[in-house]
């Protein structure tokens, strides 16, 4: 029943979203409250120092010349889209959103690509690197929480502790989907399935 409930107030706070902003159309509807790109930029990847994989998403996102100048709020998408090897399944392009949630505590996730989520993700990590700009505190996070049900369109983290301020974070990684195909000796359960690796990271900034 918990998890039922959980998968409803997630599935409220999406339905939220769509109807604040175009997730694909480049800058969410934000408060009109600025970030300064350079500072913003500079001390995620700071915050990326240590960690190889969070470091070269953070140059590839630098090296993408995306500036966002808004900060959204919860349940927002992030104001860029990742960019991916497989796209929303056509060839590489556009992929997916990350995105802020603010119910059951403060959670980051992702939603997009083709099909939806597969349930299971092995050999598959996706990642989220965030630091909170008004009082420093940064971590790395796992995406892992998502429900095999219809309803639920996102992997999100745990609750995260990032006190109170504007947070910017970043996605990457990779994430297994799956999409509904004819039975076959090649598709026995019916889906096709996918891995998509992100090439530029899904950037937010959002304020908790």
């Amino acid at each position: 029943m918990h998890r039922l409930g959980l998968i409803r107030r997630f599935t409220a706070a999406l339905a939220a979203s769509t109807a604040i902003a175009v997730v694909f159309a480049g800058h969410a509807t934000a408060e009109p409250t600025a970030i300064d790109w350079n500072v913003a930029t500079q001390k995620l990847r700071a915050a990326a120092s240590g960690n190889p994989a969070a470091e070269q998403a953070v140059d590839r996102l630098l090296a993408s010349g995306h500036i966002a100048t808004q900060v959204a709020l919860p349940p927002q998408p992030f104001q860029y889209p990742a960019q991916s090897d497989i796209g929303r399944g056509a060839g590489p392009g556009v992929y997916g959103s990350g995105i802020a949630l603010g119910l059951d505590g403060f959670r980051l996730g992702f939603f997009g690509g083709p099909g939806t989520i597969a349930p299971n993700q092995d050999g598959a990590r996706l990642e989220v690197l965030w630091i909170n700009l008004s009082n420093g505190r940064s971590g790395t996070e796992a995406l892992y929480e998502h429900e095999d049900a219809p309803m639920d369109t996102t992997i999100r983290t745990r609750a995260l502790d990032t006190g109170g301020g504007l947070v910017v974070a970043a996605v990457y990684g990779s994430l297994r989907h799956r999409s509904p195909v004819p039975v076959s000796d090649a598709n026995p359960d019916g889906f096709q399935y996918q891995l998509g690796t992100i090439s530029v990271p899904s950037f937010g900034a959002i304020y908790n």
